[in-house]
């Protein structure tokens, strides 16, 4: 009998490539699609599974993924945190469904369209270290992994969309989606909408004088340099932290600013794939950050301790911390404090 595999058919190129692939390698493949929102559009779902001749079910689960994943991400927001809401739904809903979904259809395996390498239940950094996305599978449980089948693992997307093209299939073309799923509109046009938001004083952090007005405290992120609207002044400028409960904005001057900078960090909800994670580890703090040099102590069942003596910036609460040796993803957790010189930073509350 074939071994039997279900792949998440986001109705992109890449989970389309990645079903035609398990095809050829001999899998009876199964496509499901899930409906997250009411806008999602399952036609090219459903064309690429017709297209390649497999077995296709549309599976809604939008209430749940508004109560685990927007509301969740709304709130943070709200509270001053930065969410990543693509690490959340991928740990709360997306994989937790496509497994349900393995044992209800009698599949073997899961699948999906993800750049990353998994071997023996471990995950390894995709061999096209550019589309890597082991940053977003790190919350994935040891369960999930060990079912789990990464197709597109060595290849890069040129490669993905010639095979696409050669199967003649609608996604072949299809651009890239870069924004998140749920938010159709301009980010800052549905963070404004949704956000408890008022306006408030903007704070220079060094000498705690109001040097400004912002438009509205939980649209801010750590780091952020654009679209301060701060006038009399040609020195560049960052936001460095955020008290929601006085509703002020703080931010530092200068190019280089130390304010951005912190040694430590604590992480809640951490998830370990590999039982043996060396006290001294790599990590990246954001999906497109390089990977620094970290000491990882005070291991419990949901915090850990990160030290960077060296120093980090815009280490930002909410955001996920990835660990990695050498081309292995080890887990992570999701930023809870940020310290600096041990010393919790107190403009980041």
């Amino acid at each position: 009998m074939k071994r039997k595999v279900l792949v998440g058919i986001s109705g992109g190129v890449d989970s389309s490539v990645a079903a035609v692939l398990l095809q050829k390698q001999g899998f009876e493949v199964i496509g499901v699609t899930f409906v997250f929102t009411d806008d999602f559009d399952t036609s090219d779902a459903v064309k690429v599974c017709s297209r390649i001749g497999i077995e296709h079910h549309i599976v809604e689960y939008k209430k749940i993924f508004k109560n685990n994943v927007i509301d969740k991400f709304i709130n943070d927001y709200n509270n001053g945190i930065t969410p990543n809401p693509c690490i959340l739904c991928n740990r709360e809903v997306k994989f937790n469904f496509l497994y349900q979904k393995m044992l209800e259809f009698g599949c073997d395996y899961i699948a999906t369209g993800h750049y990353a390498k998994v071997v023996d239940g471990r995950l390894y950094k995709s061999e096209d270290l550019n589309k890597d996305q082991t940053y977003f599978l790190a919350q994935l449980t040891k369960e999930q992994l060990k079912h789990l089948i990464l197709p597109l693992e060595g290849i890069n997307k040129d490669t993905v969309r010639d095979i696409a093209r050669e199967y003649e299939l609608v996604t072949a073309d299809k651009k890239d989606s870069t924004d998140v799923c749920f938010i159709n509109s301009k980010f800052k046009e549905y963070i404004t909408d949704k956000l408890d938001n008022k306006d408030g004083d903007v704070v220079d952090v060094a000498t705690n004088k109001v040097v400004g007005r912002h438009k509205g405290l939980r649209s801010y992120t750590i780091g952020q340099r654009k679209g301060l609207n701060i006038g009399g002044t040609k020195d560049r400028m960052y936001v460095v932290g955020k008290n929601i409960e006085k509703n002020i904005l703080y931010i530092a001057f200068g190019d280089d600013s130390d304010y951005l900078v912190s040694t430590s960090c604590v992480l809640s909800n951490v998830n370990l794939i590999n039982d043996n994670v060396p006290k001294n580890v790599e990590a990246k703090f954001r999906y497109r950050q390089d990977l620094t040099d970290v000491e990882i102590s005070d291991i419990s069942d949901d915090e850990v301790i990160v030290k960077f003596p060296q120093g980090v910036k815009s280490v930002t609460p909410g955001q996920a911390c990835v660990f990695y040796k050498d081309n292995e993803c080890l887990g992570g957790g999701i930023i809870k404090e940020v310290r600096k010189n041990d010393k919790k930073m107190w403009y980041l509350l």
